[in-house]
């Protein structure tokens, strides 16, 4: 199977709000609101998000709303 290029975006952001369904309002560095949802692997490793912690995002092209939170900064 061939390689695919990841063509997503990675940028920085704090928490701002939980919501229903792993769902979390993220403040980007940039200024812009988005939607996140938690990973695959964050949620197979239990990993908690509270309101203000520091996380790393990634946004597809096709969506400048809707984010993936890939990582937790301590």
């Amino acid at each position: 199977m061939p390689h695919v290029e990841r063509r997503c975006h990675p940028d920085a952001g704090e928490v701002v709000e939980n919501l229903p369904n792993a769902t979390f309002r993220v403040k980007l560095e940039n200024g812009h609101m988005v939607l996140g949802h938690i990973s695959g692997k964050m949620r197979m490793h239990y990993i908690r998000i509270l309101p203000g912690d520091r996380v790393t995002v990634e946004l597809t092209p096709y969506d400048l709303s809707r984010a993936r939170i890939v990582f937790r900064s301590k």
